[in-house]
């Protein structure tokens, strides 16, 4: 079982923040998140896409803003366990909650910080007979590990970020790399596009579009798929099918914890901590609501930074936390690192 002062649940923007929040005042934190890296949408969706309205940054890529983020958080040594959703909660009799994953795993902590962003990312499926039978054995949503698909052929579909960025990395990984796409013109950054056409004319990704695969086919284990191309139907042999049609946000079984939802968000008390009708499990970022809400990274940061304060009273009942600003106390991270501003040098001038 995993032991933690706050068990953040959505490593989001939101989520990654509090970690750094919650650092300051001492509060060790693990984050649970069903994707299988950290950034929540910023990754998943839109990693090369700017961001125009970061405090301090004009103009920042999403990707960019994730990792700005998991270097300011690493000296806080936070726990992550990616790939797993947040299943079913207990409340216990001292207060604190253990919470236990889909795939079985619990963590227990004093407080739960909901930073879900839009809720659970789940896969765009595409309507193909029998894919269920397939996933596991061929079929994949995510890619996780990419050395898995090492010297083997893989057919990608999707017309977006991911689609092109998987293609041209696994294009120096898979033996074969076929990308199809139902559209002849593709909705992705530009650069990647432009390396996708660099590839296909160096004869290292094959392209078919329109196209569209309709079919699943093999005993035990994929072993090719069906291609409707312009009416006309094609077989590919293949050892895995990577459909990246985009992620669908699903409060999922956070809906059934019993806490107050309003239009898919969950209500929350803005006047003071962003506490939910359950007291000890707050909810910050786009997956909450209240009077005024609005759904931006920088109003989630806001959201985290009061959530801390309110966490650390419930942590240390009694015990007044006297805030200070970094500039004067400096950043004490738990790997033993220190960061302040230069000291300074008091001499007389004769």
């Amino acid at each position: 079982m995993v032991k933690t002062d706050i068990l953040i649940i959505g490593a989001g923007p939101t989520g990654l923040f509090a970690v750094f929040e919650a650092g300051l005042l001492k509060l060790k934190c693990h984050i649970l998140d069903a994707l299988p890296q950290p950034g929540g949408q910023l990754s998943e969706l839109y990693p090369k896409k700017p961001i125009y309205d970061i405090p301090g940054f004009p103009e920042v890529l999403a990707g960019d803003l994730v990792d700005n983020l998991m270097e300011q958080i690493k000296q806080f040594e936070p726990g992550f366990t990616l790939g797993e959703r947040a299943e079913t909660i207990e409340k216990q009799e001292d207060g604190s909650f253990i919470v236990t994953s889909n795939k079985g795993k619990k963590f227990h902590a004093s407080v739960v910080a909901i930073a879900g962003g839009l809720g659970s990312f789940e896969p765009r499926k595409p309507l193909i007979e029998d894919i269920e039978f397939y996933e596991d054995k061929g079929v994949k949503y995510f890619i996780k590990n990419p050395e898995k698909f090492r010297d083997k052929r893989v057919v990608i579909s999707g017309g977006g970020d991911s689609a092109l960025d998987w293609s041209i990395f696994l294009a120096n990984v898979a033996s074969e790399v076929t990308l199809i796409h139902r559209r002849n013109e593709f909705r992705g950054a530009l650069d990647s596009v432009e390396k996708v056409q660099e590839l296909k004319n160096a004869g290292k990704i094959k392209m078919i579009t329109p196209g569209e695969v309709i079919g699943l086919n093999g005993a035990e284990h994929l072993e090719s798929v069906d291609v409707d191309i312009d009416g006309a139907h094609q077989n590919i042999p293949t050892d895995f099918f990577i459909p990246l049609f985009g992620l669908t946000p699903k409060l999922g079984p956070i809906g059934h914890w019993g806490l107050e939802i309003e239009k898919n968000a969950i209500k929350v008390n803005n006047a003071l901590d962003y506490q939910t009708n359950i007291p000890g499990i707050f909810a910050i970022g786009d997956v909450n609501t209240y009077p005024g809400k609005l759904k931006l990274i920088l109003c989630g940061f806001h959201e985290a930074t009061l959530m801390c304060q309110a966490a650390y009273q419930i942590i240390n009942p009694g015990k007044k936390y006297v805030m200070k600003y970094t500039t004067v106390s400096g950043v004490d991270g738990f790997d033993g690192t220190r960061k302040e501003a230069p000291k300074a040098v008091v001499k007389a001038i004769v």
